[in-house]
């Protein structure tokens, strides 16, 4: 039997709306971000998803979007496992930045090498390379194990740890999953075999 992952990246952040890079600090939700999540909500119970079993990284914007899917599907007395493994990318010397001042500081194109290389970091800051080197461990070791016994786990992260993850899943090339945009509240949802690999994406 078929297992189903459900990956969600959280709600549009605070910092989402000012154009910051974001990374590990921890702002919280805008009212557009709440209402992204109670959408996925929704869009989970019209396709028939009753996730049991909930991660979510160590990032209040993550956390709070799983809070409000659980809120709006009903389900309570649940254990929630948060791990700093699914944070987001740490953007290093450009968090709390606005995105447009970086690039009058370092210059557009070494901003956009920093932002959509694979494995150029920013000033004490990770690649892309580098979280996956943190988050698809996590995935295979902790989470993967619930969906190949059939359960239906929902992942409430960001995007570039979850875009690790649809790397791994889709057997996409690091040139692939740059191209990926993740939005903000939608939710990805797979259908993954006993083997761990994947059987289908499922559109919602």
């Amino acid at each position: 039997m078929a297992g189903t992952l459900i990956l969600v990246r959280h709600g549009q952040s605070e910092w989402n709306l000012k154009n910051l890079f974001t990374g590990w600090k921890n702002p919280d939700l805008t009212e557009q971000g709440v209402a992204e999540a109670r959408a996925t909500a929704h869009k989970l119970k019209a396709a028939g998803l009753e996730p049991n079993v909930f991660f979510t990284s160590a990032l209040k914007r993550a956390q709070h979007t799983l809070d409000l899917i659980l809120d709006e599907l009903g389900i309570t007395e649940v254990t929630i496992t948060r791990s700093k493994a699914l944070n987001e990318r740490d953007y290093g010397d450009l968090a709390g930045l606005n995105k447009d001042d970086a690039r009058e500081k370092w210059g557009e194109e070494q901003v956009l090498v920093w932002r959509r290389s694979y494995d150029v970091p920013p000033p004490g800051g990770e690649s892309l390379k580098d979280t996956a080197a943190r988050t698809l461990p996590y995935y295979e070791d902790v989470i993967l194990p619930f969906v190949k016994e059939g359960e239906t786990v929902l992942v409430a992260a960001h995007g570039n740890s979850l875009r690790s993850m649809v790397m791994a899943i889709e057997g996409l090339t690091p040139d692939e999953i740059l191209k990926r945009e993740l939005a903000t509240g939608e939710p990805v949802v797979y259908r993954i075999g006993k083997g761990g690999k994947l059987k289908e994406k499922v559109a919602i």
